[in-house]
């Protein structure tokens, strides 16, 4: 293989992906500024809140509940074997991991996988089949109607989910931890001893963000698609793919402005 051609390859992939980053910036700017316009349609907004939060429930919790139960597992063996007599902060290691890194950013993966996929896919056929265009027809602002009902629930859910995700994810940790290596209350009093609000509040920030980018980027695909049932599912795969980078871009970006803080 020539390596000049793998080069171009990424030099494309890299050009392109800072295109669409722009885009989507453009798209979160004029969603922001049809936010504040008067009517604000509470029942789309109910109903992308019940299919963002209410439905995707069960896979968040499910994969919160067993990413509690390997982090406990692991850290333990690591604790005992390792560091002999310190299995005591099992507790500390599962709470603080959970609330502050997996418990969001695992949430938000989960919901680009399975939400922000179906609204790059909703909006990407209205788009192919000219329900966009017929919008226009009708004095209706797509942004206004299609963008911020989807923005607003994704913002306002992937943080609800991120609590529900910590709480069970740290049940998953003490269920292992207390058939394996420590008492419950001793992993209560470690989880007690080394979370702060801050914690808390620093993974519910990061959770915001999150949704904010899975509903921006999965509006831009949808919007963006052509060639039919192909370009729908193009813009499907790009929506969970670029989702998944900017979340992972933007953990880092986000852990370094809250550790700075001190948060």
């Amino acid at each position: 293989m020539n390596p000049f051609v793998f080069i171009e390859d990424i030099g494309r992939f890299v050009l392109y992906f800072i295109e669409e980053t722009g885009q989507m910036v453009f798209l979160a700017l004029r969603i922001n500024r049809w936010i504040f316009r008067k009517p604000l349609d509470s029942r789309l907004i109910f109903q992308q809140m019940t299919k963002i939060g209410v439905e995707s429930l069960p896979v968040a919790v499910t994969t919160a509940f067993f990413t509690g139960m390997v982090l406990a597992l692991q850290s333990g063996y690591t604790l005992e074997t390792k560091i002999k007599g310190v299995s005591q902060f099992i507790g500390a290691v599962v709470s603080l991991s959970m609330v502050r890194e997996l418990g969001p950013v695992l949430t938000a993966m989960v919901i680009a996988g399975r939400m922000g996929s179906a609204v790059a896919a909703e909006i990407g056929t209205m788009q192919v089949t000219e329900q966009i265009d017929a919008l226009y027809t009708l004095a209706a602002n797509p942004i206004k109607y299609l963008g911020v009902p989807r923005f607003l629930a994704f913002t306002f859910m992937l943080p609800l989910l991120t609590l529900f995700a910590d709480l069970v994810g740290w049940t998953g940790g003490l269920f292992v931890s207390t058939l394996k290596f420590t008492s419950a209350m001793t992993y209560i009093d470690s989880t007690r001893t080394s979370m702060a609000t801050g914690d808390i509040l620093g993974g519910l920030f990061k959770a915001l963000v999150f949704g904010a980018i899975i509903a921006v980027v999965a509006c831009r695909q949808g919007f963006a698609t052509t060639n039919g049932a192909e370009g729908v599912g193009k813009a499907t795969t790009n929506a969970v793919v670029f989702s998944f980078m900017l979340i992972l871009i933007s953990d880092y970006f986000l852990t370094a402005i809250l550790t700075a803080l001190n948060i």
